[in-house]
């Protein structure tokens, strides 16, 4: 699905001498990271771990004294921010260089500086929670591109189970899942590109569904994307960060965080579809579709 909208006339000027930055959002465990290393794998795009940080951003920047100083701190303070593997100093030479001080050419400084770390003209995002924050971000950057990763609900509920972000119940799975698709397509009804794909046509129909992606964000053809899996494991050497989670109850290591995506080391696995068929026992396949029944068959899903 592709919503359109224009935005502001400046933006579009600004805009116009921009390459497309795909965006991809999407609920945990819907194959996003999957998309992220195949793009990644393309020899004009590099694509950071989960940035998280933008939200934080402009409520830290918006009335900071000297907001240069406040958006390269702000990152630097950030549990994650080992994981970029950037040089701080330099980060903030190039915020210096675009003044007056402007959130959305920060955040193009941070994003070039990734990029450039692997010799690539080109950037992009992969953050699950920006699904609901698409419009705000459209605002910092028009040149984003939001593609929104959907996967059948019931093998996500599986594949939560022995994370540590998982939810605590079938019924909190489905709840979630309902709520957080709905959430990316209100907020797509007024940015202007915004596109959906399904994780079982990534997987069963790579090249087509990749094709259709590189249109969207206006980037060459490249095989190289389908050998993404010989590359998987060095990019996701790339977590080097402990996280705290659930208020700081809990703190997950560098490894165990590798090690969720340990799978993408591996060709496209069409056997991941449809667990929940032989690995869902009747009652939870009841209770989760007495919750997302009707999402599951507008989106297709039997």
């Amino acid at each position: 699905m592709l919503c359109s909208e224009p935005i502001r006339a400046e933006d579009h000027n600004r805009a116009a001498v921009r390459r497309p930055a795909p965006f991809i959002v999407g609920v945990a465990r819907s194959g996003k990271t999957l998309l992220r290393l195949m793009l990644d794998a393309h020899p004009l795009l590099a694509i950071p771990p989960e940035t998280n940080f933008i939200p934080r951003l402009v409520r830290a920047c918006g009335s900071a004294a000297t907001p240069s100083a406040c958006f390269v701190q702000t990152l630097r303070s950030l549990h994650r921010w080992d994981d970029f593997h950037l040089d701080a100093d330099e980060l903030q030479r190039r915020v210096d260089s675009t003044q007056p001080f402007e959130l959305g050419e920060a955040l193009r400084a941070f994003y070039s500086l990734y990029a450039a770390r692997f010799g690539k003209p080109r950037w992009g995002d992969k953050t699950p929670a920006y699904a609901e924050h698409m419009l705000a971000i459209e605002r910092l950057l028009p040149e984003a591109r939001f593609i929104h990763v959907l996967r059948d609900g019931r093998d996500v509920a599986l594949s939560l189970r022995d994370v540590w972000f998982g939810p605590a119940s079938i019924e909190e799975a489905a709840t979630q899942w309902c709520e957080r698709i709905q959430a990316a397509r209100r907020q797509a009804t007024g940015v202007g590109a915004y596109l959906e794909i399904r994780y079982e046509d990534l997987v069963r129909d790579t090249e087509s569904v990749l094709r259709r992606v590189c249109e969207f964000i206006e980037l060459p053809w490249s095989e190289g994307m389908l050998e993404y899996h010989t590359t998987a494991s060095e990019r996701l050497a790339e977590l080097v960060a402990d996280v705290e989670v659930r208020g700081g109850l809990r703190t997950v290591r560098a490894e165990e965080r590798r090690a969720k995506h340990a799978w993408t080391s591996r060709p496209p696995d069409g056997s991941r579809i449809g667990l929940w068929r032989t690995e869902m026992n009747t009652e939870a396949r009841q209770r989760f579709q007495h919750v997302a029944g009707d999402l599951l068959v507008e989106l297709g899903y039997a």
